[in-house]
C-alpha cells in the first residue's frame, strides 16, 4: 500500500511511537521526480474486468486488446467438442508511464490461465531456447573489434504471431461480443501465458 505523508509533525506529545513522516520524507528528490512518484501512486490498475470497465481509458484498452488479437487471427469461434475442456482466461491491466510521472497509455492484456492446461493434452513441450550472457558478451565485443553498427527491436505482441500446434480450446474473455451461447476460442495462435508460449 502507498503511503505519502508531506504533514510535518510538531507535536511531540503524540502518542504516536514511531511516526510515518520521520521515515519518508520527499525532500531530498528532485521536483520532477517527486510528482513523477506521487502521481504513479495517486492512479490505481484495476484488477478485474468489471473494474476497468467503469471508466472510458479501461473500455478503450480492452477493445484495442481485442481488435489486435482478432485482427492477427489468434482464434476461431467454435463449438466447444465434447471430448475437450475449456480453459480460462483472465484480463490483465496496467499503466505506462512517461519519465515526468504523465501517463503515456492504459494497457490491457488477455492472458491465458495456462496452469490448468494438462500435459499431452493441451500442450507437448514447453522448452524454450535462451541465450547465455556469454554468447551476448561475445557477440558484443566482435561488434566493438569490427566497428559494426548495432540496432535493437521490440515486435509488439510478439508472441501472438506464432501458430499453435495443439488444438486449445479457451472460454470467450470478457468484452468479446461476437460470441453465442456454448461457443468458445479455438485458438489458431500463441496467447500469453499458455503453456508452449515460450517454446514457440
Amino acid at each position: 500500500m502507498d503511503c505519502h505523508s508531506n504533514i510535518n509533525v510538531s507535536n511531540t506529545s503524540s502518542k504516536v511511537k514511531y511516526l510515518l513522516n520521520s521515515v519518508l520524507s520527499y525532500n531530498k528528490l528532485s521536483p520532477s521526480y517527486k510528482s513523477f512518484v506521487i502521481s504513479i501512486s495517486s492512479h490505481i490498475e484495476p484488477n478485474t474486468y468489471s473494474e476497468a470497465v467503469k471508466y472510458d481509458c479501461g473500455r478503450k484498452a480492452i477493445q484495442c486488446e481485442i481488435s489486435a488479437l482478432e485482427s492477427n487471427q489468434t482464434w476461431e469461434i467454435v463449438l466447444l467438442p465434447r471430448n475437450k475442456t475449456a480453459i480460462g482466461c483472465k484480463w490483465v491491466f496496467k499503466i505506462k508511464y512517461n519519465v515526468d510521472g504523465t501517463i503515456e497509455r492504459y494497457k490491457a492484456r488477455l492472458m491465458v490461465k495456462g496452469y490448468t492446461q494438462t500435459k499431452d493434452i493441451d500442450y507437448l513441450e514447453t522448452f524454450s531456447p535462451v541465450e547465455k550472457k556469454t554468447i551476448m558478451r561475445l557477440l558484443l565485443y566482435v561488434d566493438c573489434i569490427y566497428n559494426l553498427e548495432l540496432k535493437q527491436l521490440d515486435i509488439n505482441n510478439a508472441f501472438l504471431h506464432r501458430e499453435l500446434k495443439e488444438d486449445v480450446y479457451m472460454v470467450a474473455p470478457s468484452g468479446l461480443t461476437s460470441i453465442q451461447l456454448g461457443q468458445v476460442c479455438k485458438l489458431k495462435n500463441i496467447l500469453y501465458a499458455l503453456k508452449q508460449a515460450s517454446r514457440e
